[in-house]
């Protein structure tokens, strides 16, 4: 039925904000096992922010695909030298975008000390850096404050590390025990983001030049499930919960029709 939905999308394309818009990227996992390999690949290790989870790779212990979802698992155990392990997908070597909208179809896990994520970063990452490249965080969601989603945009000029950071949050009380819309769309001249079609927080390029808007240049996409670290872990880690499931039912990419 989901497959029959997206060619539905394709053909079918939608009408956001006044703007046409058409499907040319999605994963409706109507599979089973481990996440398309087309589609996704994957990061490895203890990668960033303090973290304490190792992620793996092909490991369906912590990304697979069942019941017409993905489902990315945070499990309490040694690995690798880490204490925990878990998943991070992302579409750098798969497909790359500018503009549009990106909307994810999610179920986020609960418990102190996770720390889900749906975000994009500049495909020139390896030659600009970070945070020239431009990082776009969708949805940010930490455990210790279970009522709050987050959304954050990052450039070289505009960053936590350096105090100006842009973002908003919004309250949601049933954050991890429904399925909601998490959703950016992205303009040549600002980011809007919502929840469940709501938006609420909007970032606006400023015309200080792309130190400040890097986001003209394509960028990946990337899903993953952190535990602990340098935000997530502010309160700990409650090990009575592992395991923990970040369910994905469907990730959509849209872009402006010609």
């Amino acid at each position: 039925m989901k497959c029959f939905l997206a060619l539905l999308l394709c053909f079918f394309p939608l009408i956001i904000n006044a703007q046409e818009l058409q499907l040319v990227w999605s994963d409706e996992f109507d599979y089973e096992g481990l996440p398309d390999s087309t589609k996704w690949n994957y990061e490895t290790g203890l990668v960033r922010n303090n973290e304490s989870q190792y992620y793996t790779d092909h490991r369906l212990e912590n990304a697979r695909v069942e019941d017409g979802k993905l489902i990315i698992t945070a499990r309490k155990e040694p690995y690798e030298g880490a204490e925990y392990t878990s998943a991070s997908l992302n579409t750098k070597k798969t497909f790359n975008f500018t503009y549009g909208r990106i909307e994810v179809r999610a179920r986020l896990p609960k418990g102190r000390g996770v720390w889900p994520a749906i975000w994009t970063l500049g495909s020139n990452i390896d030659s600009v850096g970070w945070p020239a490249c431009g990082e776009i965080d969708i949805m940010e969601y930490v455990g210790s404050n279970p009522d709050t989603i987050y959304a954050n945009v990052h450039t070289r000029d505009y960053n936590h590390n350096l105090g100006t950071g842009r973002g908003d949050k919004i309250r949601h009380e049933h954050a991890s025990d429904e399925f909601h819309v998490f959703a950016v769309d992205w303009y040549h001249d600002q980011l809007i983001f919502s929840i469940e079609g709501v938006p609420y927080f909007a970032c606006k390029d400023n015309g200080e030049g792309e130190g400040a808007w890097p986001f003209t240049k394509p960028q990946f996409l990337l899903i993953n499930l952190a535990i602990g670290g340098s935000w997530g872990g502010q309160q700990g880690i409650d090990d009575s919960v592992f395991p923990v499931e970040y369910q994905i039912d469907y990730v959509r990419i849209y872009q402006w029709k010609e």
